[in-house]
């Protein structure tokens, strides 16, 4: 079998399009909860709820805060004890519902504020953190509040898994110039992964069940089959390429 592809951030922002278009037909929402409820089950996989029940679920205000707010809902569902911390809400209706629909699960969130004492209180009282603050379209520098509360986060001593792309990561040159503090344990990519976690040493899993084989083949993503039922599949580590080594 042909080697998975690795995506650059044009490339997945192109697959996102098409997954919205003609070849896909998918809405944002469908897409946003398959891939919010993948992130649910890897930590399911990988954090047992009796050892990892209290999960602090770290959110930006775009497309990647509302895969988290999903992962939020349904490990509520899955009998953990998420909370959110979302300090800049997204302002677009679909990121509004997202946050309805947690707040009728009683999931709470910490107030949005710039003042890091709720994230450190909230650090304190979680037993594992779900990183879905950054997505493969940020582009740097990292702006307040998360500037201040990324390197908070990364220095917890908590377990990490990250969605899609640990925050504050280049798309494509992963952390090789050290502008983010992150350096999570399991990362979840979706659809495909990304070229700059090549060499990521964590455990990898890919997410989102939801491409279309007529997409798969155009771009030749060589997904792998993912088992049974699940919405998840793990990957092997994959050595990262000679120009990342050089600049890692």
């Amino acid at each position: 079998m042909a080697p998975l592809r690795y995506l650059s951030a044009r490339l997945a922002q192109q697959i996102d399009e098409e997954l919205m278009g003609p070849l896909g037909a998918f809405s944002l929402d469908q897409l946003m909860e398959l891939a919010g409820l993948s992130c649910a089950q890897a930590v399911e996989r990988v954090y047992r709820r009796d050892k990892y029940p209290r999960v602090l679920v770290c959110c930006g205000p775009g497309n990647q805060g509302g895969d988290g707010l999903v992962a939020a809902r349904h490990l509520g569902m899955f009998g953990y004890q998420p909370t959110i911390y979302m300090p800049k809400p997204g302002s677009k209706d679909h990121y509004k519902r997202l946050q309805s629909q947690c707040d009728n699960m009683k999931i709470p969130t910490l107030p949005p504020s710039n003042e890091l004492e709720p994230l450190q209180s909230a650090l304190r009282s979680s037993d594992l953190i779900l990183d879905a603050i950054f997505g493969f379209s940020f582009q740097g520098p990292i702006r307040a509040p998360f500037d201040s509360a990324l390197p908070l986060i990364a220095q917890s001593g908590l377990p990490i898994v990250s969605v899609d792309i640990p925050s504050g990561w280049h798309v494509e040159k992963g952390n090789a110039e050290g502008a983010s503090p992150l350096n999570p344990d399991v990362l979840v990519s979706l659809t495909a992964p990304k070229e700059g976690v090549k060499g990521f040493k964590g455990r990898h899993f890919l997410g989102g069940r939801f491409i279309p084989k007529a997409l798969e083949e155009k771009y030749e993503l060589n997904l792998p089959p993912y088992p049974g039922s699940d919405q998840i599949v793990e990957l092997p580590y994959v050595e990262p390429s000679e120009t990342q080594t050089q600049k890692m």
